[in-house]
C-alpha cells in the first residue's frame, strides 16, 4: 500500500470516530436527538451562451466572373434577373427593355468598372433562385431584380447569406426588407399622392370601382387607409369581374349610389382596356365625369387614355414627365423608334443607382446607409429614396387627363421631407 493510499485511510478513520463521539454526545442531552443540520445547496449559476453573430457566408474571388477585357482590373459586378425567357410574349419584351435600359444607363454614365451580369428567371421562384446562384457564384456586389414578387421572395435568403442586397422590380411591400429595396411604383404611394391632392381640393366623401382579385383588394385597403388619415369617406364602393358583360351591373350599382351627390369623386384603379371598358358605362348609366372627379392610379399614365372622353378631366398621380419623355428620346435613339413598356425607365434608374454607388470605396458602395440615403435619388422618373423597411417613396405630380394628352396641375416635389419613421 502506498503512502497516499494509508494517509487517506488513515484520515477516513479519524473522521469516523469523531462523527461517532458527536452522536454520543448529542443523545446524552436529555435523551433528544438534535435534528439534523440544514443544508443550503449552493447557487446555481446560469451561464447563457454568447449571442450568435451571423457573419455573411464567403465567396471565392478567384471563381468570379471576369471578362478578358476586364482582367487585372477592379470590377464591380451587378446582376440583373430578369424573366427574359419567360413563356408570355410581353414579359419577354419587358424584360428586353428593362435590360435595354439598363445597358444605356450603364453606356451613358461610362463608368468602366461596371460590369452588368443579366440572368434568365423564367418569370418562377425556381428560375429565380438558380439565377441567383449563379449570379452570387459570379461574384455579384449587387443584384437588380428580379420582376414578380414569387421571385422576389425566393432570391432574397440567397442573396442574404452573402450579405449581396437586391434593388427589385416588384410593387409588393410584402416583400420588401431584410436587404431587399423596392424600385417600383408603389400602389401606396400613387393613392396617397391623389387622395392627399383630392382632400386639398376639399373633396371628403369618395366612392370606388375595383376589380376583383388581389391587385383590386389592396387597392380597396390603401384607398380606405389614405381616405380615412384624411378625415374622408367611402361613402359607396362595390367590384367588377374581369369579363366585359360582367361590369354592367357593378358600374349601374355604383352610379345609383351616387344618388344626385352621394360623393364627390369615384377612385378607378385601372389601367388599359379594362379602363377603356368600364369608364364609358358611368356616363352611360348617368354619372356624369363633368360633377364627379374621376381620379386613378400611375396604371393612368398612359397617352392613349387622351382619346377616351369619359376620362377627361380625370386626375392621377405620375412621375413628372419631364424626365421619363428624355429617356424615351435617348432609348428610341438607340434601339429603334417603337416605345418600350411605361416601367422600362425603372431598368434605366436601377442600374444608374448602381453605377453611381459603385464610385465609392468598396466597402462603402452598396450598404444600408447607402441605400437608404435619406436625401434620395434623382431619376428619369424623379426624385425616389428607400425607406429602412425597403418600400420606395417617390416624388409623384398630379395629371389631368385632357384631350390633347396629359397635363401637370400639381408638380412633383424636387427634394424629400425628412423620413417619418
Amino acid at each position: 500500500m502506498t503512502d497516499a493510499r494509508l494517509f487517506s485511510s488513515g484520515l477516513r478513520a479519524v473522521v469516523l470516530l469523531c462523527f461517532g463521539a458527536m452522536l454520543a454526545a448529542c443523545n446524552g442531552l436529555g435523551g433528544r436527538q438534535a435534528p439534523p443540520p440544514v443544508v443550503t445547496p449552493p447557487p446555481v449559476v446560469q451561464v447563457q451562451p454568447p449571442p450568435r453573430v451571423e457573419t455573411p457566408a464567403m465567396r471565392n474571388p478567384a471563381n468570379f466572373y471576369t471578362p478578358a477585357h476586364m482582367a487585372g482590373e477592379p470590377v464591380v459586378r451587378v446582376a440583373l434577373l430578369l424573366p427574359f425567357n419567360s413563356p408570355r410574349d410581353n414579359v419577354r419584351a419587358l424584360s428586353n427593355a428593362l435590360y435595354n435600359a439598363a445597358q444605356l444607363a450603364v453606356f451613358e454614365f461610362d463608368n468602366a468598372q461596371v460590369l452588368l451580369i443579366p440572368k434568365a428567371t423564367g418569370g418562377t421562384a425556381g428560375g429565380a433562385q438558380r439565377a441567383t446562384q449563379e449570379a452570387l457564384n459570379a461574384g455579384a456586389d449587387l443584384i437588380l431584380g428580379p420582376l414578380f414578387a414569387e421571385e422576389v421572395a425566393a432570391v432574397a435568403p440567397l442573396a442574404a447569406q452573402f450579405n449581396v442586397p437586391v434593388v427589385a422590380f416588384s410593387s409588393d411591400s410584402a416583400v420588401a426588407g431584410n436587404g431587399v429595396y423596392l424600385l417600383s411604383f408603389p400602389l401606396h404611394e400613387d393613392i396617397s399622392r391623389i387622395v392627399e391632392y383630392a382632400t386639398l381640393q376639399g373633396m371628403t366623401s369618395f366612392g370606388a370601382l375595383y376589380p376583383q382579385g388581389s391587385y383590386g383588394d389592396r387597392a380597396r385597403a390603401e384607398f380606405d387607409r389614405a381616405v380615412s388619415a384624411r378625415a374622408g369617406q367611402v361613402v359607396a364602393s362595390t367590384s367588377y369581374p374581369a369579363s366585359s358583360d360582367g361590369m354592367y351591373e357593378p358600374a349601374r350599382r355604383i352610379a345609383a349610389s351616387y344618388g344626385g351627390g352621394n360623393f364627390q369623386a369615384l377612385f378607378l384603379p385601372e389601367g388599359g382596356a379594362q379602363l377603356k371598358t368600364i369608364s364609358p358605362l358611368l356616363p352611360y348609366y348617368d354619372l356624369d365625369p363633368r360633377t364627379v372627379k374621376f381620379l386613378g392610379t400611375g396604371l393612368w399614365d398612359d397617352p392613349t387614355l387622351a382619346l377616351e372622353p369619359p376620362l377627361h378631366g380625370g386626375w392621377f398621380p405620375a412621375p413628372p414627365p419631364e424626365g421619363h419623355a428624355q429617356f424615351l428620346t435617348r432609348y428610341k435613339r438607340a434601339y429603334g423608334p417603337a416605345t418600350p413598356p411605361r416601367i422600362a425607365s425603372l431598368g434605366y434608374d436601377a442600374a444608374s443607382l448602381a453605377v453611381a454607388l459603385s464610385t465609392r470605396a468598396p466597402g462603402e458602395r452598396f450598404t444600408t446607409a447607402a441605400l437608404t440615403d435619406p436625401d434620395g435619388f434623382a431619376g428619369v422618373d424623379g426624385i425616389f429614396r428607400f425607406m429602412p423597411d425597403g418600400r420606395t417613396e417617390r416624388g409623384l405630380a398630379v395629371m389631368e387627363v385632357r384631350a390633347g394628352g396629359a397635363v401637370v396641375i400639381d408638380p412633383a416635389p424636387t427634394s424629400f421631407r425628412p423620413p417619418v419613421f
